[in-house]
């Protein structure tokens, strides 16, 4: 089978390599060359996805089986008429289309589904945006409808952050929608991250729950598993099922929850493997998240996803801007015991830039708390220099 995989970074990467070990012939597009997923293609385009010419003309030069998204960036609109086509869109046209705008999946979920959701208003501009405050009240958060990795995203807590609110998510959004969420602040206990494998011919199935930390709006550590309820989990796997089932289609989606007193918030979905998800690269599962993907894309049965392992992931980080960055410290990661790690091949760096993970496992009777502290010291053993 032929795939064109849209957006090239690491986690496209890890999708490449899935692929490659079954046979599978892909075309990595990005925005930029040498993206961490072209690296390992067969083959790679150069294009702003935003430009839906271009992508009509990639589309017709690879005729492709099936169109992966991996960016938010994307002209969806176009994935109606490739799946009229005969061309197979991951998950499918309208779960792309949906989930790369927070508006489109915030309102299927809330209004038309009737999962419990933070309060929450959009904005168009900075006014708009201040009389969305006035209603879901202050602290809250506000968030461009389309972005990736936290971008964009912050927190209002006075009257003063209002603006800085607004310019910091119009400069962070991607795609050219310009138009932010505004929701209250949600008092959870932890947030979690349900990884959702919808097949084809075969039941929905859930990898253990994954908690994660984050910072800047982007993921720092995440872990498998995830301490919840058997009430909570229950609540999470059924709201889960039904988004995707209503959404359609094939494949992983990650979705997101917020832990509360009061039960079990949706917070967002990706129709494609998650970030948070990483850690199982570190064996956590009998296969990992980018398998599971590529299987249920495929129609592969999937007879059962077991945890094999707990275990960790820590990110590590760029500190400065640099055209050709360089790496120290990973023989000292590749020392530590039950360790591994991913640098991912990026060509640039800047301050905070997701360059590679550390990944940690053991037994499942070893606190994740343990797994987690050692995932993190392992993480900044390595160092991105310019």
């Amino acid at each position: 089978m032929k795939i064109l995989l849209l957006g090239s970074g690491e986690l496209g990467k890890e999708f490449v390599i899935a692929a490659q070990r079954i046979g599978q012939i892909v075309i990595a597009v990005d925005s930029y060359e040498n993206a961490p997923a072209m690296q390992v293609a067969h083959d790679f385009e150069v294009i702003n996805m935003l430009d839906g010419e271009a992508l009509d003309r990639i589309v017709a030069k690879h005729k492709p089986d099936f169109i992966v998204p991996e960016i938010e960036a994307i002209r969806t609109e176009r994935f109606y008429d490739y799946e009229k086509q005969g061309i197979t869109v991951v998950p499918s046209a309208k779960a792309a289309n949906f989930t790369m705008n927070r508006k489109a999946i915030r309102d299927l979920a809330s209004k038309e589904l009737g999962l419990k959701t933070a309060n929450y208003r959009y904005a168009t501009t900075a006014e708009e945006l201040r009389k969305g405050v006035e209603v879901v009240g202050m602290p809250c958060v506000v968030k461009p409808l389309m972005s990736s990795s936290g971008k964009g995203q912050s927190t209002i807590k006075t009257e003063a952050d209002i603006e800085k609110a607004w310019k910091y998510a119009v400069e962070g959004s991607r795609g050219d929608v310009v138009e932010v969420i505004v929701e209250a602040f949600v008092k959870f206990n932890s947030e979690i991250t349900l990884l959702t494998v919808v097949q084809n011919n075969n039941p929905t199935l859930f990898c253990a729950p994954i908690g994660h930390r984050q910072e800047r709006g982007d993921y720092q550590e995440s872990w498998q598993p995830a301490r919840i309820s058997d009430k909570d989990l229950y609540e999470a796997q059924d709201m889960a099922e039904k988004v995707t089932k209503a959404l359609g289609g094939a494949g992983l989606f990650g979705v997101e929850f917020f832990l509360t007193d009061d039960g079990v918030y949706f917070s967002e979905l990706s129709p494609r493997p998650h970030d948070t998800g990483m850690v199982t690269l570190a064996g956590t599962q009998n296969f990992n998240e980018f398998e599971l993907h590529l299987r249920a894309i495929l129609s592969l049965p999937i007879f059962e996803i077991t945890l094999e392992k707990a275990g960790a992931s820590a990110v590590i980080l760029a500190s400065e801007n640099s055209t050709n960055p360089t790496y120290t410290g990973i023989e000292k990661i590749a020392a530590l015991p039950k360790t591994d790690f991913r640098i991912f091949g990026k060509p640039t760096s800047r301050p905070y830039r997701r360059m590679g993970v550390a990944l940690i496992n053991d037994t499942l009777k070893t606190p994740i708390e343990e797994i987690v502290e050692r995932a993190k010291k392992a993480a900044i053993l390595v160092k991105v220099n310019s």
